[in-house]
C-alpha cells in the first residue's frame, strides 16, 4: 500500500464517488480507478460494491478505513514536521468560510495575514456553515470560519457576535423616527433571506417570539440583492450589521432600532481539528485571528 492508494480509498469512501475523489484529488477517475484496483489486488479483498453512480463500502472496506486514516493523518504529520524547518514565508492554508464571513469580514483578515505572510498561498473555499464543517473533517480545509457549531471532533472557538439589524429606505417613514415596534415592523413589507440560511430561522424565531407574523414579500438568498431590494423602496430587511457597513455610511440605507424585541445576533466561530498538530501556516492565521480578536485558545489545544 502507498499514500496515493490510501489517499484514493479514504476520500471515494467518503463520497461515495470516484468522479468526486478525482475531482478533490485533482486527478483523473481512471487514475483513482487504477489505484483502487491496486489496492484490491495487494489486500486480496473488493473495497467497494459499486451499483449506478454510488460506491459503497465492503465488509473488508469498513474494515480497512479506520486505519487507512490513521496511517494518511500519520504521514501527513510526518510530513508537516519536517517542512516545520522551513519558514512559514512559505506553503500554503486551504481556508473553508460561510459565505457571509467570506465577503464581508474575511477580506480584511486575509489582508493582515497576507501583509505579516506574502508568500504564503491562500485557498478558500465557501459555502453554508455545515457545509465548511464537512469540508473539515474530510481534510479538504485545514480551518473555517462559521456560525457557532458543536461536534465532537472539532474544535470551536466564538470570535465575534454577528449582529443583525433592521435597514430601510431613508425615505421609509420608519427612517424618520428611526425605530418602529415588532408590530410595525411585521406589517409592512419584509424581505427575508432564503429558507436554507440560518438567518432565516434567526429572525422568524424573532418574530413568532413576539407573536408576530411578518408580511414577507421576498426571500433572496443573496445579501447584496437584499440590500438593493431595500434600497430601491420594495421592502425592509433584518441584515446582519457586517455587510451594511457601505450602506449605512454612504446614506443609501437607513438603520431602524426595533423598540420591543430584543436585539438579535449569532456568534461567528473559528473552527479546527480536535487532538491534531496543525501545520505552520495554519498556527499563523489562528496567531492573526488571535491578534484581531483577542480569544484564548483551549487549554490543550495543539493548534499553537
Amino acid at each position: 500500500m502507498d499514500f496515493g492508494q490510501l489517499e484514493a480509498f479514504v476520500q471515494v469512501a467518503a463520497h461515495h464517488s470516484f468522479s468526486r475523489a478525482a475531482e478533490i484529488l485533482q486527478l483523473t477517475q481512471p487514475s483513482i480507478t487504477a489505484r483502487i484496483q491496486a489496492l484490491e489486488r495487494e489486500l486480496g479483498e473488493k473495497m467497494f460494491e459499486r451499483g449506478g453512480r454510488s460506491v459503497r463500502l465492503t465488509d473488508a472496506g469498513t474494515i480497512l478505513l479506520p486505519y487507512a486514516e490513521r496511517m494518511l493523518q500519520m504521514l501527513r504529520e510526518a510530513k508537516e514536521s519536517v517542512e516545520e524547518v522551513r519558514s512559514v514565508q512559505a506553503g500554503s492554508l486551504h481556508l473553508g468560510s460561510a459565505l457571509t464571513i467570506s465577503t464581508y469580514v474575511l477580506p480584511r483578515i486575509l489582508h493582515t495575514f497576507h501583509s505579516r505572510y506574502p508568500g504564503v498561498e491562500v485557498v478558500v473555499r465557501t459555502g453554508r456553515s455545515d457545509q465548511v464543517l464537512n469540508m473539515l473533517l474530510s481534510d479538504e480545509v485545514q480551518v473555517g470560519l462559521v456560525r457557532s457549531l458543536i461536534h465532537p471532533d472539532v474544535e470551536t472557538v466564538d470570535l465575534y457576535a454577528d449582529e443583525v439589524i433592521l435597514v430601510a429606505n431613508p425615505d421609509h417613514p420608519f427612517a424618520a423616527n428611526r425605530q418602529a415596534t415588532i408590530e410595525e415592523v411585521g406589517s409592512q413589507s419584509v424581505i427575508l433571506a432564503d429558507r436554507g440560511s440560518s438567518y432565516y430561522g434567526l429572525i422568524h424565531g424573532l418574530f413568532r417570539q413576539a407573536g408576530v407574523v411578518p408580511n414577507v414579500v421576498m426571500e433572496l438568498d443573496s445579501m447584496e440583492a437584499t440590500k438593493r431590494m431595500v434600497e430601491e423602496g420594495l421592502g425592509i430587511a433584518l441584515l446582519p450589521k457586517v455587510c451594511l457597513e457601505r450602506e449605512l455610511k454612504g446614506g443609501l440605507l437607513a438603520e431602524v432600532a426595533i423598540t420591543n424585541a430584543p436585539a438579535i445576533s449569532r456568534q461567528i466561530a473559528l473552527i479546527y481539528r480536535k487532538s491534531r498538530k496543525q501545520a505552520r501556516t495554519v498556527q499563523a492565521f489562528l496567531e492573526v485571528l488571535q491578534s484581531i480578536y483577542g480569544f484564548e485558545l483551549p487549554a490543550g489545544s495543539t493548534a499553537r
